[in-house]
Order: C-alpha cells, then sequence, then structure tokens
C-alpha cells in the first residue's frame, strides 16, 4: 500500500514526534491522500456516511496512516462522489452496486447501465404524478376552507374523513 511505502521510505515516521507527525502530513498532502475528514468535504457528504459506506461495501477500506486514520486516494474520492451523485439522483443503494459493478467493467457494453437508468427515470415518473396528485388535493383543502373555526374546517373535516378527498389512495408507491 502507498502508506506502507511512505513508512519504508521514512521510518522517523513512525516515532510520534511532532516533527515526524508534521513531516507525515505533508508526505500525504503530496500524495494526494485525504483523511476521512478531507474526503468527505471534498464530495459533500459527512464522514458517517463514508464509514457506512466502506461498511456494506460500496466503499473499498481505505489504507490507513501509522496513527489509524483513513486515508483516501484520488480512486476512493472518485468512487465516493460516483456514490455520492448516483444517491443525489435517487438511485437505491443495491442500484449502486450494481452500477458500480458495471464501471469496474469498462469493456462491457453499457446496456444494463441504460436499462437500469430507464427503470430509474421511471420510478421517478411514478413520484411525480403521486406528488402532482398530491399537490392538487392539498390545494382543493386549502380552497374549500374559508377560515373561521376548527370545527368547520375542511382542512381538517377532509384528514378525519378520506371519502372527502377526490384521490382514493395518497400510499406511497414501492420502489
Amino acid at each position: 500500500m502507498i502508506v506502507s511505502k511512505l513508512f519504508d521510505t521514512f521510518p522517523i515516521l513512525t516515532k510520534g514526534t511532532i516533527s515526524s507527525s508534521y513531516r507525515f502530513k505533508e508526505k500525504i498532502r503530496m500524495m494526494n491522500l485525504l483523511t476521512i475528514g478531507r474526503a468527505a468535504e471534498a464530495v459533500g457528504c459527512k464522514v458517517q456516511t463514508i464509514r457506512y459506506y466502506e461498511q456494506i461495501g460500496l466503499l473499498p477500506s481505505p489504507s490507513r496512516s501509522g496513527g489509524n486514520q483513513r486515508l483516501y486516494d484520488e480512486e476512493a474520492i472518485r468512487r465516493l462522489s460516483f456514490i455520492r451523485h448516483a444517491r443525489e439522483l435517487g438511485f437505491p443503494l443495491q442500484t449502486i452496486r450494481d452500477l458500480i459493478s458495471l464501471a469496474d467493467n469498462p469493456e462491457y457494453s453499457c446496456e444494463a447501465a441504460d436499462a437500469i437508468a430507464k427503470k430509474q427515470l421511471e420510478d421517478v415518473d411514478r413520484r411525480l404524478k403521486r406528488l402532482q396528485a398530491l399537490r392538487r388535493e392539498l390545494e382543493r383543502m386549502v380552497e374549500q376552507c374559508k377560515g373561521g373555526r376548527i370545527a368547520n374546517c375542511r382542512v381538517i373535516e377532509t384528514l378525519g374523513d378520506h371519502t372527502l378527498c377526490e384521490a382514493k389512495n395518497h400510499d406511497i408507491p414501492k420502489v
């Protein structure tokens, strides 16, 4: 690993002195390795999220410093950015795992990746339709409520009696 080579080259780094700590951090910066905090900052996520991705196997375990700090190389940061972007697009973790597997095999056809993206688009369209229906129902409830007392409030009345809704079902579709 990169870090073990660093210790072989600079054995003083393992002694824990102030100067060795400074030199170690300087060497880490020169090698473009990031600690977990810096990696989280670089991709815009939380440290706990990175640990979770490692725990579930989406992100490989990183190399570690002599002080047992996680150190992420450029490839790990690219992988983390990939995961984060896929999450922003709403892909479930298992689907991201499948996409990573495809990304790790660049010689494969992109047919499977296309199919995954098309399915995600269909899921988004279903959710949008549901949200639009919810919006219409909420607008109708608000328009019908003319203020006054809770005893005559159309919002409270509709929430208490589903038969007053236009839609028969507000369930969240299974994705």
